[in-house]
């Protein structure tokens, strides 16, 4: 789809890989942008001060949240599910709560926002201004890594969410399209030591995707090497992460 234009919304784009596609939407041109923050107050002045934003509570967590900003929305093009949790630990020790807490906010918060605003990207799909859902997953929803039970396993349902959201709206014509980052450098992986993309490159290979009409992102170079090995072999990319 068409980013120069759009009304977009992002979720937890007050930080992170989130502020960096607020960022790289600006520089596409987009006509409007809902910055989308449980803590509002947390959205930088600087982005605050350009006029195409428009700062928006929401809790993904809260049904009442989502919909009071669903309510509040006038219209988007563009939804970027983005907002996310991740609680280390591995598969027979890890603390269930945090497994659960995953689970809650990175499968059943994306699928909350969605549906409350798939009127609006319908309305957009139906206007002919196009319309894209980009839902925010990673390399670890295919295949697991150990200290990341919990998460891999709460973004393998987000994997699967996206597959089920693209054939659920086909006939409505909005692109449902799914990017798959490794590890990036940012405040959730901070004192992991690994190798690390940079944020604004990831975020600039999601938008220039989207564009593109890509349905699958592979947006940095570890990524992009290992979509070729999960699409050729997706046991060699489990012996791969595992080890």
């Amino acid at each position: 789809m068409k980013i120069a234009g759009a009304t977009a919304l992002v979720t937890g784009g007050n930080r992170g890989l989130g502020a960096h596609l607020v960022s790289g939407l600006f520089r596409r041109d987009v006509d409007t942008v809902y910055v989308a923050a449980r803590r509002p107050e947390t959205v930088a002045e600087a982005v605050r001060a350009d006029p195409r934003v428009r700062v928006l509570a929401l809790d993904v967590d809260d049904q009442a949240s989502v919909d009071a900003a669903a309510a509040a929305v006038a219209g988007v093009d563009l939804l970027i599910n983005n907002a996310g949790v991740l609680g280390f630990g591995d598969v027979l020790t890890g603390d269930l709560d945090l497994f659960q807490r995953d689970l809650a906010t990175n499968y059943l918060g994306v699928l909350r926002v969605t549906r409350a605003f798939l009127p609006a990207l319908r309305a957009a799909a139906q206007n002919g201004h196009g319309a894209a859902v980009v839902n925010v997953v990673t390399l670890v929803a295919l295949a697991p890594v150990a200290p990341m039970a919990g998460y891999s396993a709460s973004k393998a349902a987000t994997h699967s969410l996206t597959q089920a959201l693209r054939a659920a709206v086909r006939d409505d014509g909005i692109e449902v399209i799914g990017a798959y980052p490794g590890g990036i450098d940012t405040d959730m992986l901070a004192g992991v030591d690994a190798d690390k993309a940079d944020p604004a490159a990831v975020a600039e290979r999601i938008l220039a995707g989207t564009e593109a009409g890509e349905q699958i992102i592979w947006p940095d170079d570890a990524s992009a090497g290992a979509g070729k090995v999960y699409l050729g072999d997706p046991v060699q990319l489990e012996r791969m992460l595992a080890g």
